[in-house]
């Protein structure tokens, strides 16, 4: 009998103690439980490391306390014991970091908007925390077949969402490609959280150069703040420039 590797990453210890130990019960289910973001990131790597990759992910939509609705969530991180990832990063940095893992959201209430970003970033299901063990089952088993499960009262409030964000990101994306090849640079600059000094010194300009590129993007945009900026930039797609490695070409190369 093939195991289904399941973690439980919430919070309230309580509960995911009970949790895991209801889904042992069932013979073909191993469980394990994490307590935060960073927790549950550190079990995925150390699995994978071992060669005992998590199938499923059981992630508290509440987690750290948080309720983002959309992609300006703060990313999640492996090295931060203490920090707080919320539920919704928590899925985003996992389906980057382990796509073959599976995530399935367990919520307190059903909320159309959160589902929907659910979804985007990468989730397979959504289901109540008061909902069945069988209800429970049938979402995990159904998600590692690809399926994707939603609580029917949701169907119509989520498909809404998902039209309008799919509205949304078609604006920003035309908005992006207005910019210039220099005004995208900055643009990914200013999403991956640098400074005006930053961005001098990274893409070899002036700040006062600089200045004037972000002047420029926020104006072409139609927007009046960096952070609105990156939230647009997100719903287009546009990533953060990559801060590991020297990516960005000099300059008099874009200038």
């Amino acid at each position: 009998m093939q195991r289904i590797r399941v973690l439980v990453v919430d919070d309230h210890r309580i509960f995911a103690e009970s949790l895991a130990a209801a889904l042992a019960a069932e013979p073909d289910v191993e469980v394990s439980a994490a307590g935060s973001g960073p927790a549950a990131l550190r079990c995925l790597e150390r699995a994978a490391a071992e060669g005992r990759r998590f199938d499923v992910l059981l992630v508290d939509a509440d987690l750290g306390g948080t309720a983002p609705s959309g992609p300006s969530a703060v990313p999640a991180r492996t090295g931060d014991e203490d920090g707080v990832v919320d539920g919704m990063s928590l899925v985003t940095g996992v389906r980057s970091a382990h796509p073959r893992v599976r995530i399935v959201v367990l919520a307190e209430k059903d909320d159309p908007r959160r589902a929907a970003f659910a979804l985007q970033a990468g989730a397979g299901g959504w289901v109540a925390k008061d909902c069945s063990l069988s209800r429970l089952l049938t979402v995990i088993r159904g998600v590692l077949r690809d399926e994707t499960h939603l609580p029917p009262a949701l169907l119509t409030g989520v498909l809404r969402e998902l039209t309008a964000a799919r509205k949304h990101r078609t604006e920003s994306e035309r908005l992006v490609e207005s910019l210039t090849p220099r005004e995208r640079e900055v643009l990914r600059c200013m999403v991956a959280g640098l400074g005006r000094k930053a961005v001098a010194e990274r893409l070899y300009l002036s700040p006062h150069t600089v200045r004037t590129h972000m002047q420029n993007v926020l104006g072409k945009l139609g927007v009046h703040s960096t952070l609105a900026a990156v939230a647009l930039a997100r719903r287009a797609g546009v990533g953060p420039v990559d801060l590991t490695g020297d990516v960005v070409e000099r300059g008099s190369q874009l200038a």
